[in-house]
C-alpha cells in the first residue's frame, strides 16, 4: 500500500516513539523510509535570529560577538539534528529497513510537504504536540499544516498515544491504535 514513508522527527519527548512506529509500519509495508529533521527559527526548540535593531547603540564588536554566538549555537543545533538522524538511520538499517535521511533549514510544515513532493512519498508521518488555543495560534501546528498541504496521505501520531505505547515493543496493533486515535 505504501512504498515510500517520510517521517518528520524533532527533538521532542515523543521523537523516539514516533520513529519506532515508523520502523514498524515501514517493515510491515516493506517500504523505504526517509528520516527528516527540519532546523527552524520557529517554535519551541528553534533558534532565534539575533536582532540588530536593539543593538544600534552598541559597538560593532558587540554585534560581532552576538553574531558569533548565534553561529556557534546554530552549528550545535545542526550537529545535534544530524547526530539524531544518523543514530536513527543506523537503527533502521539494523532493523532491515532501507532508509535515508536529510536535514533541511526552513519552515517545518513547508519543508515536510516539499520533501514529500520531491521524494514522491506515499505517506508522511508526523507527531502532534497537542497544541491548542493560543499556543497553536501563536506557534502554529506543523501537523495541521502538513495535513492540509501534503501531496500524499498523512498519519498524525498523537503525543499522548505515543507516550502510552510500549516503544520498545511496537506492534501492528499499536500502529493501528495510533492511526485510529489521531
Amino acid at each position: 500500500m505504501f512504498s515510500k514513508i517520510l517521517v518528520a522527527l524533532d527533538h521532542g519527548d515523543t521523537c523516539e516513539a514516533l520513529f519506532k512506529q515508523a520502523i514498524t509500519l515501514t517493515q510491515k509495508m516493506n517500504a523505504k523510509l526517509m528520516l527528516l529533521s527540519v532546523l527552524t527559527p520557529e517554535g519551541d526548540e528553534g533558534l532565534t535570529m539575533p536582532s540588530s535593531s536593539g543593538l544600534a547603540y552598541y559597538s560593532l564588536s558587540a554585534n560581532e560577538a552576538i553574531w558569533e554566538m548565534y553561529q556557534k549555537h546554530f552549528e550545535e543545533y545542526e550537529t545535534k539534528g544530524l547526530e539524531m538522524l544518523r543514530s536513527f538511520h543506523e537503527e533502521a538499517q539494523a532493523a532491515g529497513v532501507q532508509a535515508e535521511f536529510t536535514q533541511i533549514f526552513g519552515s517545518p510544515g513547508r519543508s515536510i510537504c516539499s520533501l514529500a513532493r520531491t521524494w514522491e512519498a506515499d505517506l508522511v508521518m508526523v507527531g502532534s504536540h497537542g497544541r491548542k488555543g493560543m499556543r497553536e495560534l501563536i506557534l502554529g501546528s506543523v501537523s495541521n499544516y502538513v495535513m492540509h498541504h501534503a501531496p500524499c496521505s498523512v498519519l498524525v501520531v498523537d503525543a499522548q498515544t505515543l507516550e502510552a505505547a510500549d516503544i520498545d515493543n511496537p506492534t501492528t496493533e499499536t500502529a493501528d491504535l495510533v492511526a485510529i486515535e489521531s
